[in-house]
């Protein structure tokens, strides 16, 4: 059983972890120690984070007073801070305790903080994973079993905005799906966006179109059409009979027991890359090159 650690308890996310884990319905590992961290400057951090902690300290996990704390305890390390603009500085403190570390979507929120982290993990040889969990929604992994290229894709998804963050709040979700589909090799990015809409395009280097759609009015579920020569496949993610965080968190163990992400370092770089580009494009209305 791996003793987990967790680090930033201000998103829903660390409860629904906790329970998946911690009850067996996700096998192989358990929570036992959190640090609550929290962001001032950030209303949908510091607002939450005393009510999660609660929440979590009443399931019988201990509450530690630092990072450091939780990465001397545990065998591996569930960075969940809500706020992407703080992961570099906290991975910087329990880089050097090498111990594998799951980082949750946004992995950063600039290229030159992900570019970083991917340092400090080679220096202190600590396996370092990160995604959305919509990457490995039981839908789009069997449409990978399919046959044919993927020419096309065309995901959709709410897109909630927070000031500190624009796209890379939620646009993350969609651009994951996207890239699970298309990998990486992605060129250049146009957005057009209004109050209620935003249309993310990129343009790969050997032809491929992709979009992600995200709706502030209208259809809130996630979902994708997927191109190929024989026809174009749909993608429903409600229709998933099994929760995307308990596909997540199966990935993630199997990380930490090999400390081998499934996700290439490139793609993860040119994930946040492609989300920095298309806050710029969504701005200036302008073409991005990545």
């Amino acid at each position: 059983m791996i003793k987990i650690g967790m680090i930033g308890l201000d998103t829903s996310h660390v409860i629904a972890f906790t329970k998946l884990l911690n009850e067996r319905q996700v096998l192989g590992g358990e929570i036992i120690a959190a640090f609550p961290g929290g962001s001032k400057n950030m209303e949908f951090s510091s607002l939450r984070v005393e009510g999660f902690t609660k929440e979590i300290r009443e399931q019988g996990i201990k509450i530690v007073q630092s990072l450091e704390d939780v990465a001397e305890v545990c065998d591996a390390i569930l960075l969940e801070s809500v706020d992407g603009r703080v992961h570099l500085e906290q991975f910087s403190k329990i880089a050097a305790f090498r111990k594998p570390t799951f980082i949750d979507k946004p992995f950063a929120t600039t290229s030159e903080d992900a570019r970083e982290i991917f340092r400090l993990s080679e220096q202190f040889g600590t396996p370092v994973m990160s995604c959305s969990a919509l990457r490995y929604s039981e839908g789009l992994t069997d449409a990978l079993n399919h046959d044919g290229a993927v020419y096309g894709v065309d995901c959709f998804g709410p897109l909630a905005m927070e000031p500190t963050h624009g796209l890379f709040w939620y646009g993350i979700h969609t651009v994951e799906m996207l890239y699970r589909m298309l990998g990486p090799g992605c060129e250049k990015v146009t957005v057009t966006k209004n109050d209620n809409h935003d249309l993310i395009v990129g343009e790969w280097k050997d032809g491929r179109i992709g979009s992600v759609r995200g709706n502030r009015k209208g259809n809130s579920s996630f979902g994708a059409l997927i191109h190929r020569e024989k026809g174009t496949q749909y993608v429903d993610i409600n229709a998933d009979k099994k929760p995307y965080y308990a596909s997540l968190l199966e990935e993630i163990i199997q990380f930490f027991k090999t400390g081998k992400s499934p996700i290439n370092d490139w793609e993860t770089l040119e994930i946040t890359r492609f989300l920095e580009a298309a806050n710029e494009s969504r701005e200036t209305g302008l073409m991005v090159r990545l």
